[in-house]
């Protein structure tokens, strides 16, 4: 991670888009419940004859529904309000307010996420979906041509919709709501041809290839256009991006032009629910993953597994993010990595790592598949960057079905920068092994392990085992050198290597020692591991 002074940490930057209404953790299902509250009358001023009985050849005057109520605290995940939608209605158009009482610190305000489901019916997994703004926006549109970001265009046939309230976070006081649908009359524009991004890019063949997987556009609750987010991946070094916005797949259909033999662009989705979020990585283009549950639910290996059937990876996202439902609360057993390192490396990020760690010897004793690391900017907006960190990948090609397989595999590292690069190796018995690969070899057999690494002036690399840090050395102020370490299988179940900054005091840090303070600078690279097995 960069150390420039200026930078905010992703915590700052996590609690302004909160407070902005950003919050797109739209929210987790207690059951989807009617809107029993809920007041629907015409607005005034939209008393306009219904559609059979405008004057010939005149399309009928736009027609306005005005909804409210109040939620108690308790109110349900979700709250649905119907919308009878007549024939001949060209576009729906939707706003929403809701107030915001002062509370006492430390007790949350008022947060109301807001979406819409069409007239195929709400179900959970269903073919309803429209989109989802989050808290992020307070008016949007659907019409056959065109769609606010977030939302998808279509038809836009008879039948009762459902604008769909998450109130995320309800006062003490309760949550009064607003919401305005306004039905446009009229000849339906042209249908709408999706852009999908291509499955491949030009590549070098078997080789290491850098990408950032969890990015936000203007679609969800970031604030960069997609072109944006394109040329700031170019910008950092990236060979490979995921799109990865909260609870949509709008984005999906306009990265096309935008991908090029540069450039992989893979679809996704970041999943956010009431117990933590998680990134469907390698979605099929369109494919809308569901995330109206918690972990009470029992649903979220059901769409796991609609993930993963499809190719795709499930991926935790930042588990130990400290702000309301960010927290992962649904074990790990259905993931297939997670996200330990998220955006400017803070105290969370430690947490997640030495979670992993202590899961990498447990699955090594069990017998089980380990569970590979993955590091991702997170970025929504500026100065958040692009591509810190991200995913150096060992892929046959620079493919979406080859760079899944290199992640799912664990051969990956963690980099915060393009500037960082990194070689790391186990040698023993003749034989020889790279990251996320299993070296077997006679127990006592001597193993060397070498790690070469540049870009990190005056950093410390660390060496660790299921035993934890059995080995430190320092780089010179040119940030390149090589560290080489004996082991045997016996000795170590697997082995793998950080490269740290320099602490805010300029020492190295300690190993094996215990303070008030974080015992490390930032991280600058960290690998998935090598695997010992004795013959």
């Amino acid at each position: 991670m960069s150390t420039a002074p200026n930078r905010p940490d992703r915590r700052t930057l996590l609690r302004a888009g909160l407070a902005t209404g950003a919050a797109t953790a739209a929210g987790v299902a207690a059951p989807l419940a009617a809107a029993g509250p809920a007041r629907a009358a015409d607005a005034p001023g939209t008393d306009t004859p219904p559609a059979d009985t405008a004057p010939a050849g005149a399309a009928p005057a736009d027609r306005v529904i005005t909804m409210t109520g109040h939620l108690p605290t308790g109110a349900p995940d979700f709250v649905l309000l119907p919308v009878e939608v007549p024939r001949g209605v060209r576009e729906i158009a939707v706003s929403y307010s809701y107030d915001k009482p002062a509370v006492p610190a430390g007790t949350p305000g008022n947060s109301c996420d807001i979406g819409l489901f069409d007239q195929r019916g709400t179900e959970l997994g269903g073919r309803g979906f429209r989109g989802w703004s989050g808290g992020f926006r307070s008016s949007f549109a659907v019409s056959r041509e065109a769609a606010t970001p977030g939302y998808l265009p279509g038809p836009v046939d008879p039948g009762t919709w459902h604008v769909v309230l998450g109130p995320y976070q309800v006062a003490p006081q309760g949550l009064t709501y607003s919401v305005q649908v306004t039905l446009r009359f009229g000849e339906p524009g042209p249908a709408f041809v999706p852009q999908y991004p291509a499955e491949r890019a030009r590549g070098r063949g078997r080789a290491w290839y850098r990408g950032d997987c969890h990015l936000h556009t203007v679609h969800s609750d970031g604030r960069r256009l997609p072109e944006e987010v394109a040329a700031g991946a170019r910008a950092a070094g990236l060979d490979f991006l995921v799109s990865t916005d909260h609870n949509t797949t709008s984005s999906h259909a306009v990265w096309g032009p935008l991908a090029g033999p540069d450039l992989l662009i893979v679809t996704g989705e970041e999943v956010t629910t009431r117990n933590g979020h998680w990134l469907a990585l390698g979605l099929e283009p369109g494919r809308f993953v569901d995330w109206r549950y918690r972990a009470r639910d029992g649903q979220f290996p059901r769409f796991a597994r609609q993930v993963r059937r499809a190719g795709g990876l499930v991926v935790p996202a930042h588990p130990y993010c400290p702000y309301v439902a960010c927290q992962w609360k649904f074990g790990l057993q259905d993931a297939d990595a997670v996200e330990v390192w998220n955006g400017p490396w803070t105290y969370d990020d430690e947490s997640a790592v030495d979670s992993w760690d202590a899961g990498l010897a447990t699955a090594l004793h069990e017998g089980r598949d380990w569970l590979p690391a993955m590091g991702n900017s997170d970025a929504h907006s500026s100065p958040q960057v692009i591509g810190s960190p991200h995913n150096v990948v060992l892929a046959d090609d620079l493919s979406r079905p080859a760079i899944l397989a290199g992640l799912r595999a664990g051969r990956s590292w963690l980099a915060e920068s393009a500037a960082v690069r990194l070689e790391f190796t186990a040698t023993g018995h003749g034989r020889q092994a790279g990251i996320g690969e299993r070296l077997t070899v006679p127990a006592d057999a001597p193993v060397d392990v070498r790690l070469t690494v540049s870009g990190v002036p005056g950093g410390t690399v660390r060496l660790l085992t299921d035993e934890g840090q059995l080995h430190q050395e320092s780089l010179p102020a040119d940030g390149n050198g090589t560290v080489v370490w004996r082991t045997t299988a016996s000795l170590a179940a697997y082995v793998r290597a950080e490269v740290r900054h320099p602490r805010p005091d300029g020492t190295p840090g300690k190993g094996n020692s215990m303070g008030p303070d974080l015992p490390w600078g930032p991280m600058a690279a960290l690998t998935n591991p090598i695997v010992l097995h004795t013959a």
